[in-house]
Order: structure tokens, then sequence, then C-alpha cells
């Protein structure tokens, strides 16, 4: 299996190359004021094919390192010869391998040379982190052939991303690996055990008043779909990130994004002839410090934030999965208003009682994330719902949950918002559902780069 994926990687860096590059003086003018005042002013960039020397040097550095499972002189002077190209697109395959380096001595090498490409320096102990952060906000172009090595490199560690690393509309410098293993388990396997973040299938539920384990302020995540009422506990749903449901007579794929503050549910059903149920499940890896899942029955990757297809037979139907509402309250709200509700079983959480974001994330993203539109903090509170005209809007939730308890009215062009459960929901002008649900505001603002922001 290395030697194909061996081979694969030394076909792949070949591809890249022919003629010498050509520089180009790249300006700040594209890039928003607040970037150049965080990030500094970007390197000037190189465009066209990789040249023969940094060929080579390429090879011996992610493709010789790789096989041997050493560092010596010769990957040395090779990232010398990279260091010396100044073209910083090839700062991307090295924050790539920095996030599997074995050897501090190889680290450290990487990192200088990236800081020498991208002609910044280094000021924290997470030198990737770093690194890709600075690549993110300046938007700097991957090198040819990217995806191929990338997925190279990839598949070296974790050999089941194969299917997940092919070409599609996904933008993959953003993609790094977010410490786990891909849950590529079959359908209704939730007791399965694995080396990944297990998914939830047909999940155990009881009735609210069984679930005597479950504290009135602790967080739940309430769905209602034709008249059923369900409350999804956030103890569980940090340990699972994923569920496979039925409710109302509907399929829902739930997923959870723990690091963007994000539940989401999509309908899974309903949809165009000759299309499977998805099953969705994670694939281990992040966008910008947002999960990515799959569906395991086409292997098509999704973008877990608009549902959409990126890859594989969905992605060529052009499927996009519509999404319902998620209330993001506490359980004691959310059973008063619906008494007949049903949640999750205690055994789901496997014994654990994680608040990442009262721990792990309370100081802010763990995972590069680049730029954040300043117009609100990273991590703050919103409800995000796409208008009838298709525009992103987002409310501050904290605003929005004062302004509805004072009788105020929200609305923007045919959104209106109202409490629901301790809770805000997004409707239309008719009192239809919007699909809208809860997030922190950089996530929200990176896959909606051109939202709109209620001012309150």
């Amino acid at each position: 299996m290395k030697l194909n994926l061996l081979k694969l990687l030394q076909v792949a860096v070949a591809a890249t190359i022919s003629l010498a590059p050509v520089a180009q003086a790249q300006t700040s003018a594209s890039l928003p004021d607040y970037i150049i005042e965080e990030f500094g002013t970007p390197p000037a960039l190189v465009s066209g094919p990789l040249s023969p020397s940094v060929k080579r040097a390429v090879k011996t550095v992610f493709v010789d390192s790789l096989r041997q499972s050493d560092w010596g002189r010769d990957q040395q002077l090779a990232l010398t010869e990279i260091a010396e190209s100044g073209d910083a697109r090839l700062a991307w395959i090295i924050a790539d391998m920095m996030r599997f380096t074995w050897r501090q001595e190889f680290d450290t090498a990487l990192a200088d040379t990236a800081s020498t490409l991208l002609q910044f320096e280094i000021q924290t102990p997470n030198r990737w982190g770093e690194i890709t952060d600075q690549l993110i906000a300046w938007d700097i172009p991957a090198p040819p052939g990217y995806l191929k090595t990338k997925r190279a490199i990839f598949t070296h560690f974790v050999p089941g991303w194969d299917r997940i690393f092919v070409k599609g509309d996904v933008d993959w410098r953003f993609v790094s690996w977010g410490g786990v293993n891909i849950d590529d388990r079959a359908y209704d396997t939730t007791d399965e055990t694995c080396n990944c973040i297990p998914a939830a299938d047909n999940p155990e539920v009881s009735t609210a008043a069984e679930a005597k384990w479950l504290k009135d302020s602790d967080v739940v995540f309430g769905i209602e779909i034709n008249g059923e009422a369900r409350a999804y506990p956030r103890q569980i749903m940090e340990v699972r990130e994923m569920v496979n449901d039925t409710l109302g007579g509907r399929d829902l794929g739930i997923p959870y994004c723990t690091l963007c503050g994000a539940a989401q549910a999509y309908f899974t059903d309903e949809l165009p002839v000759g299309i499977k149920r998805p099953i969705l499940r994670t694939t281990g890896l992040l966008s910008r410090s947002n999960k990515v899942m799959y569906d395991i029955t086409s292997y098509s990757v999704f973008d877990t934030f608009l549902g959409k297809a990126l890859t594989g037979p969905l992605a060529k139907r052009d499927l996009t999965l519509k999404q319902a509402t998620v209330i993001t309250t506490d359980w004691g709200t959310w059973k008063k208003q619906h008494p007949n509700t049903t949640v999750l079983v205690e055994r789901l959480a496997l014994g654990r009682n994680f608040n990442f974001r009262e721990g792990r994330d309370a100081n802010g993203p763990i995972f590069p994330i680049g730029n954040v539109d300043p117009r609100l903090s990273v991590q703050e509170d919103i409800i995000g719902v796409l208008t009838a005209s298709g525009k992103p809007i987002a409310f501050q939730r904290s605003k929005a949950l004062a302004a509805l308890r004072s009788g105020a009215q929200i609305g923007y062009e045919n959104v209106r918002l109202k409490l629901d459960a301790g809770g805000i929901r997004a409707v239309d002008a008719d009192g239809s559902d919007l699909g809208s649900h809860e997030a922190f505001w950089f996530a929200w603002s990176q896959f909606h780069p051109q939202t709109a922001l209620w001012k309150g």
C-alpha cells in the first residue's frame, strides 16, 4: 500500500514541473485593511510551473523522507533549494507535511523554510498553525498539482482518506487533519467501537420523564419535525458529532461541529430519483476549523455548513440538502414547551461529559482559521439564515434574544425571528420554517463571506 502511495506522490510531483516560475509582484490592494494590520503585507507571488531543480527538491523532502521515515542532509539541502526559490505557494505543501511531522528537527527545518518563503517571523510554539493562518489570510494560491501531492501525503498516514481526496468543488488548501481518523463504519453501527469520532445511527431515545440524568440547565439542540420533537443533548453531541435519525417521518443527518459551535440538521430523504439516502459521517478532517463530513454510501464529501455535495456522484447530481431548524436552548425550557419530546439516552455519551466551549475552546479556535470578519468577535453566537433572494443574514444571538423578549419585531427581507423554547427560530413572512441554526461568527462569516449583519 505505501509503495503505491509513494509512486503516486512521485508522479504527482513530476506532474507539477516543466518551466521556470515567473515572479509577480503581489499588491495588498485586494486584501482588507484589517488583514494587513493583523498579518502584515503578503510576499510577492510566483506563477507558472515549478522548475526542474525545485522538482528534485520537493521529491527529496516530500517523497524520500516519507519512504525512508528519516530526515538527513539531503533533505536539508533540498529545503534550502525550496527556500531560495522564493515560491510562497510551496508553503502549503510544507504546512501539510508539518501536520504529520514525527521529528522535532524535521519540523523546525520545515517551519524555517516556510517562514523564509512567506517572509514573516514565527511568534508562537504552534508553528504549523501560525504558518497556516498566514497562508489563509493572505490567500496564497496553491502550487501546481497541489491536490495530488496533498492526497499522497495525507493518505500515507491515513489510508482511509484515499476516496476523500479527489477532485471536486473543494478548496483543498484549507483542509487539514483534525487529529482523529475517518469514521468509515457501516450504517447502523452506533455501538461498534472505532478509533474515530463515532456517529450515532437511529439513536435510542427516552421520554422526558425518563431522562433523570439531564439537568434543566443542560444545553440541548431541539428539533421539531411535523409535530414530533426531540432533544439532542450537547453532552452527547460533543462525543458523537454526527447523528443519522428519523423524526416526524423524515430522515435527518445532524452534524455538530464542536469547534464552530454549530448544530445543524439536514433532510436526507425526498431526494431526486436515483439518489439513495446519504448516511453522514465524520472524515476526521477540518476546513478552517469546521468539520468535513461525507456520505458513506457514495463517498461524496459535503460542505458541512452549506449541505452541498462537493465531490463524488452526489456532486455530479448537484445535490444540496435542505436544512431544518435547530433550536439551541436548555433542557428545562425545551421540555416545558414540548412536554411530549423524546431525548437521546445517556449511554450514547459513552460516559463522557465534555464542555469544549468552556474548556478546550475557551480561548478561541484551536485550529487555523486565518482572517476573521471583524464586525463581531470570533466566537460570538449568531443565528444564520438565507433569505428568499439567497442572501445570507446573521443575527447576533444575544441582541436578538433581548429584543424579542422585550416584544420587538425582528426581520430582514422575508426573514422573521421568533422565540421558540428559549431559543430562536427563523420563519418566512407566512410563518413557514426557514431552516436556521446557531453558530460562531467566525464560521458563518467564512462560509458566507458576503453575509449581511443585523444591526440590532
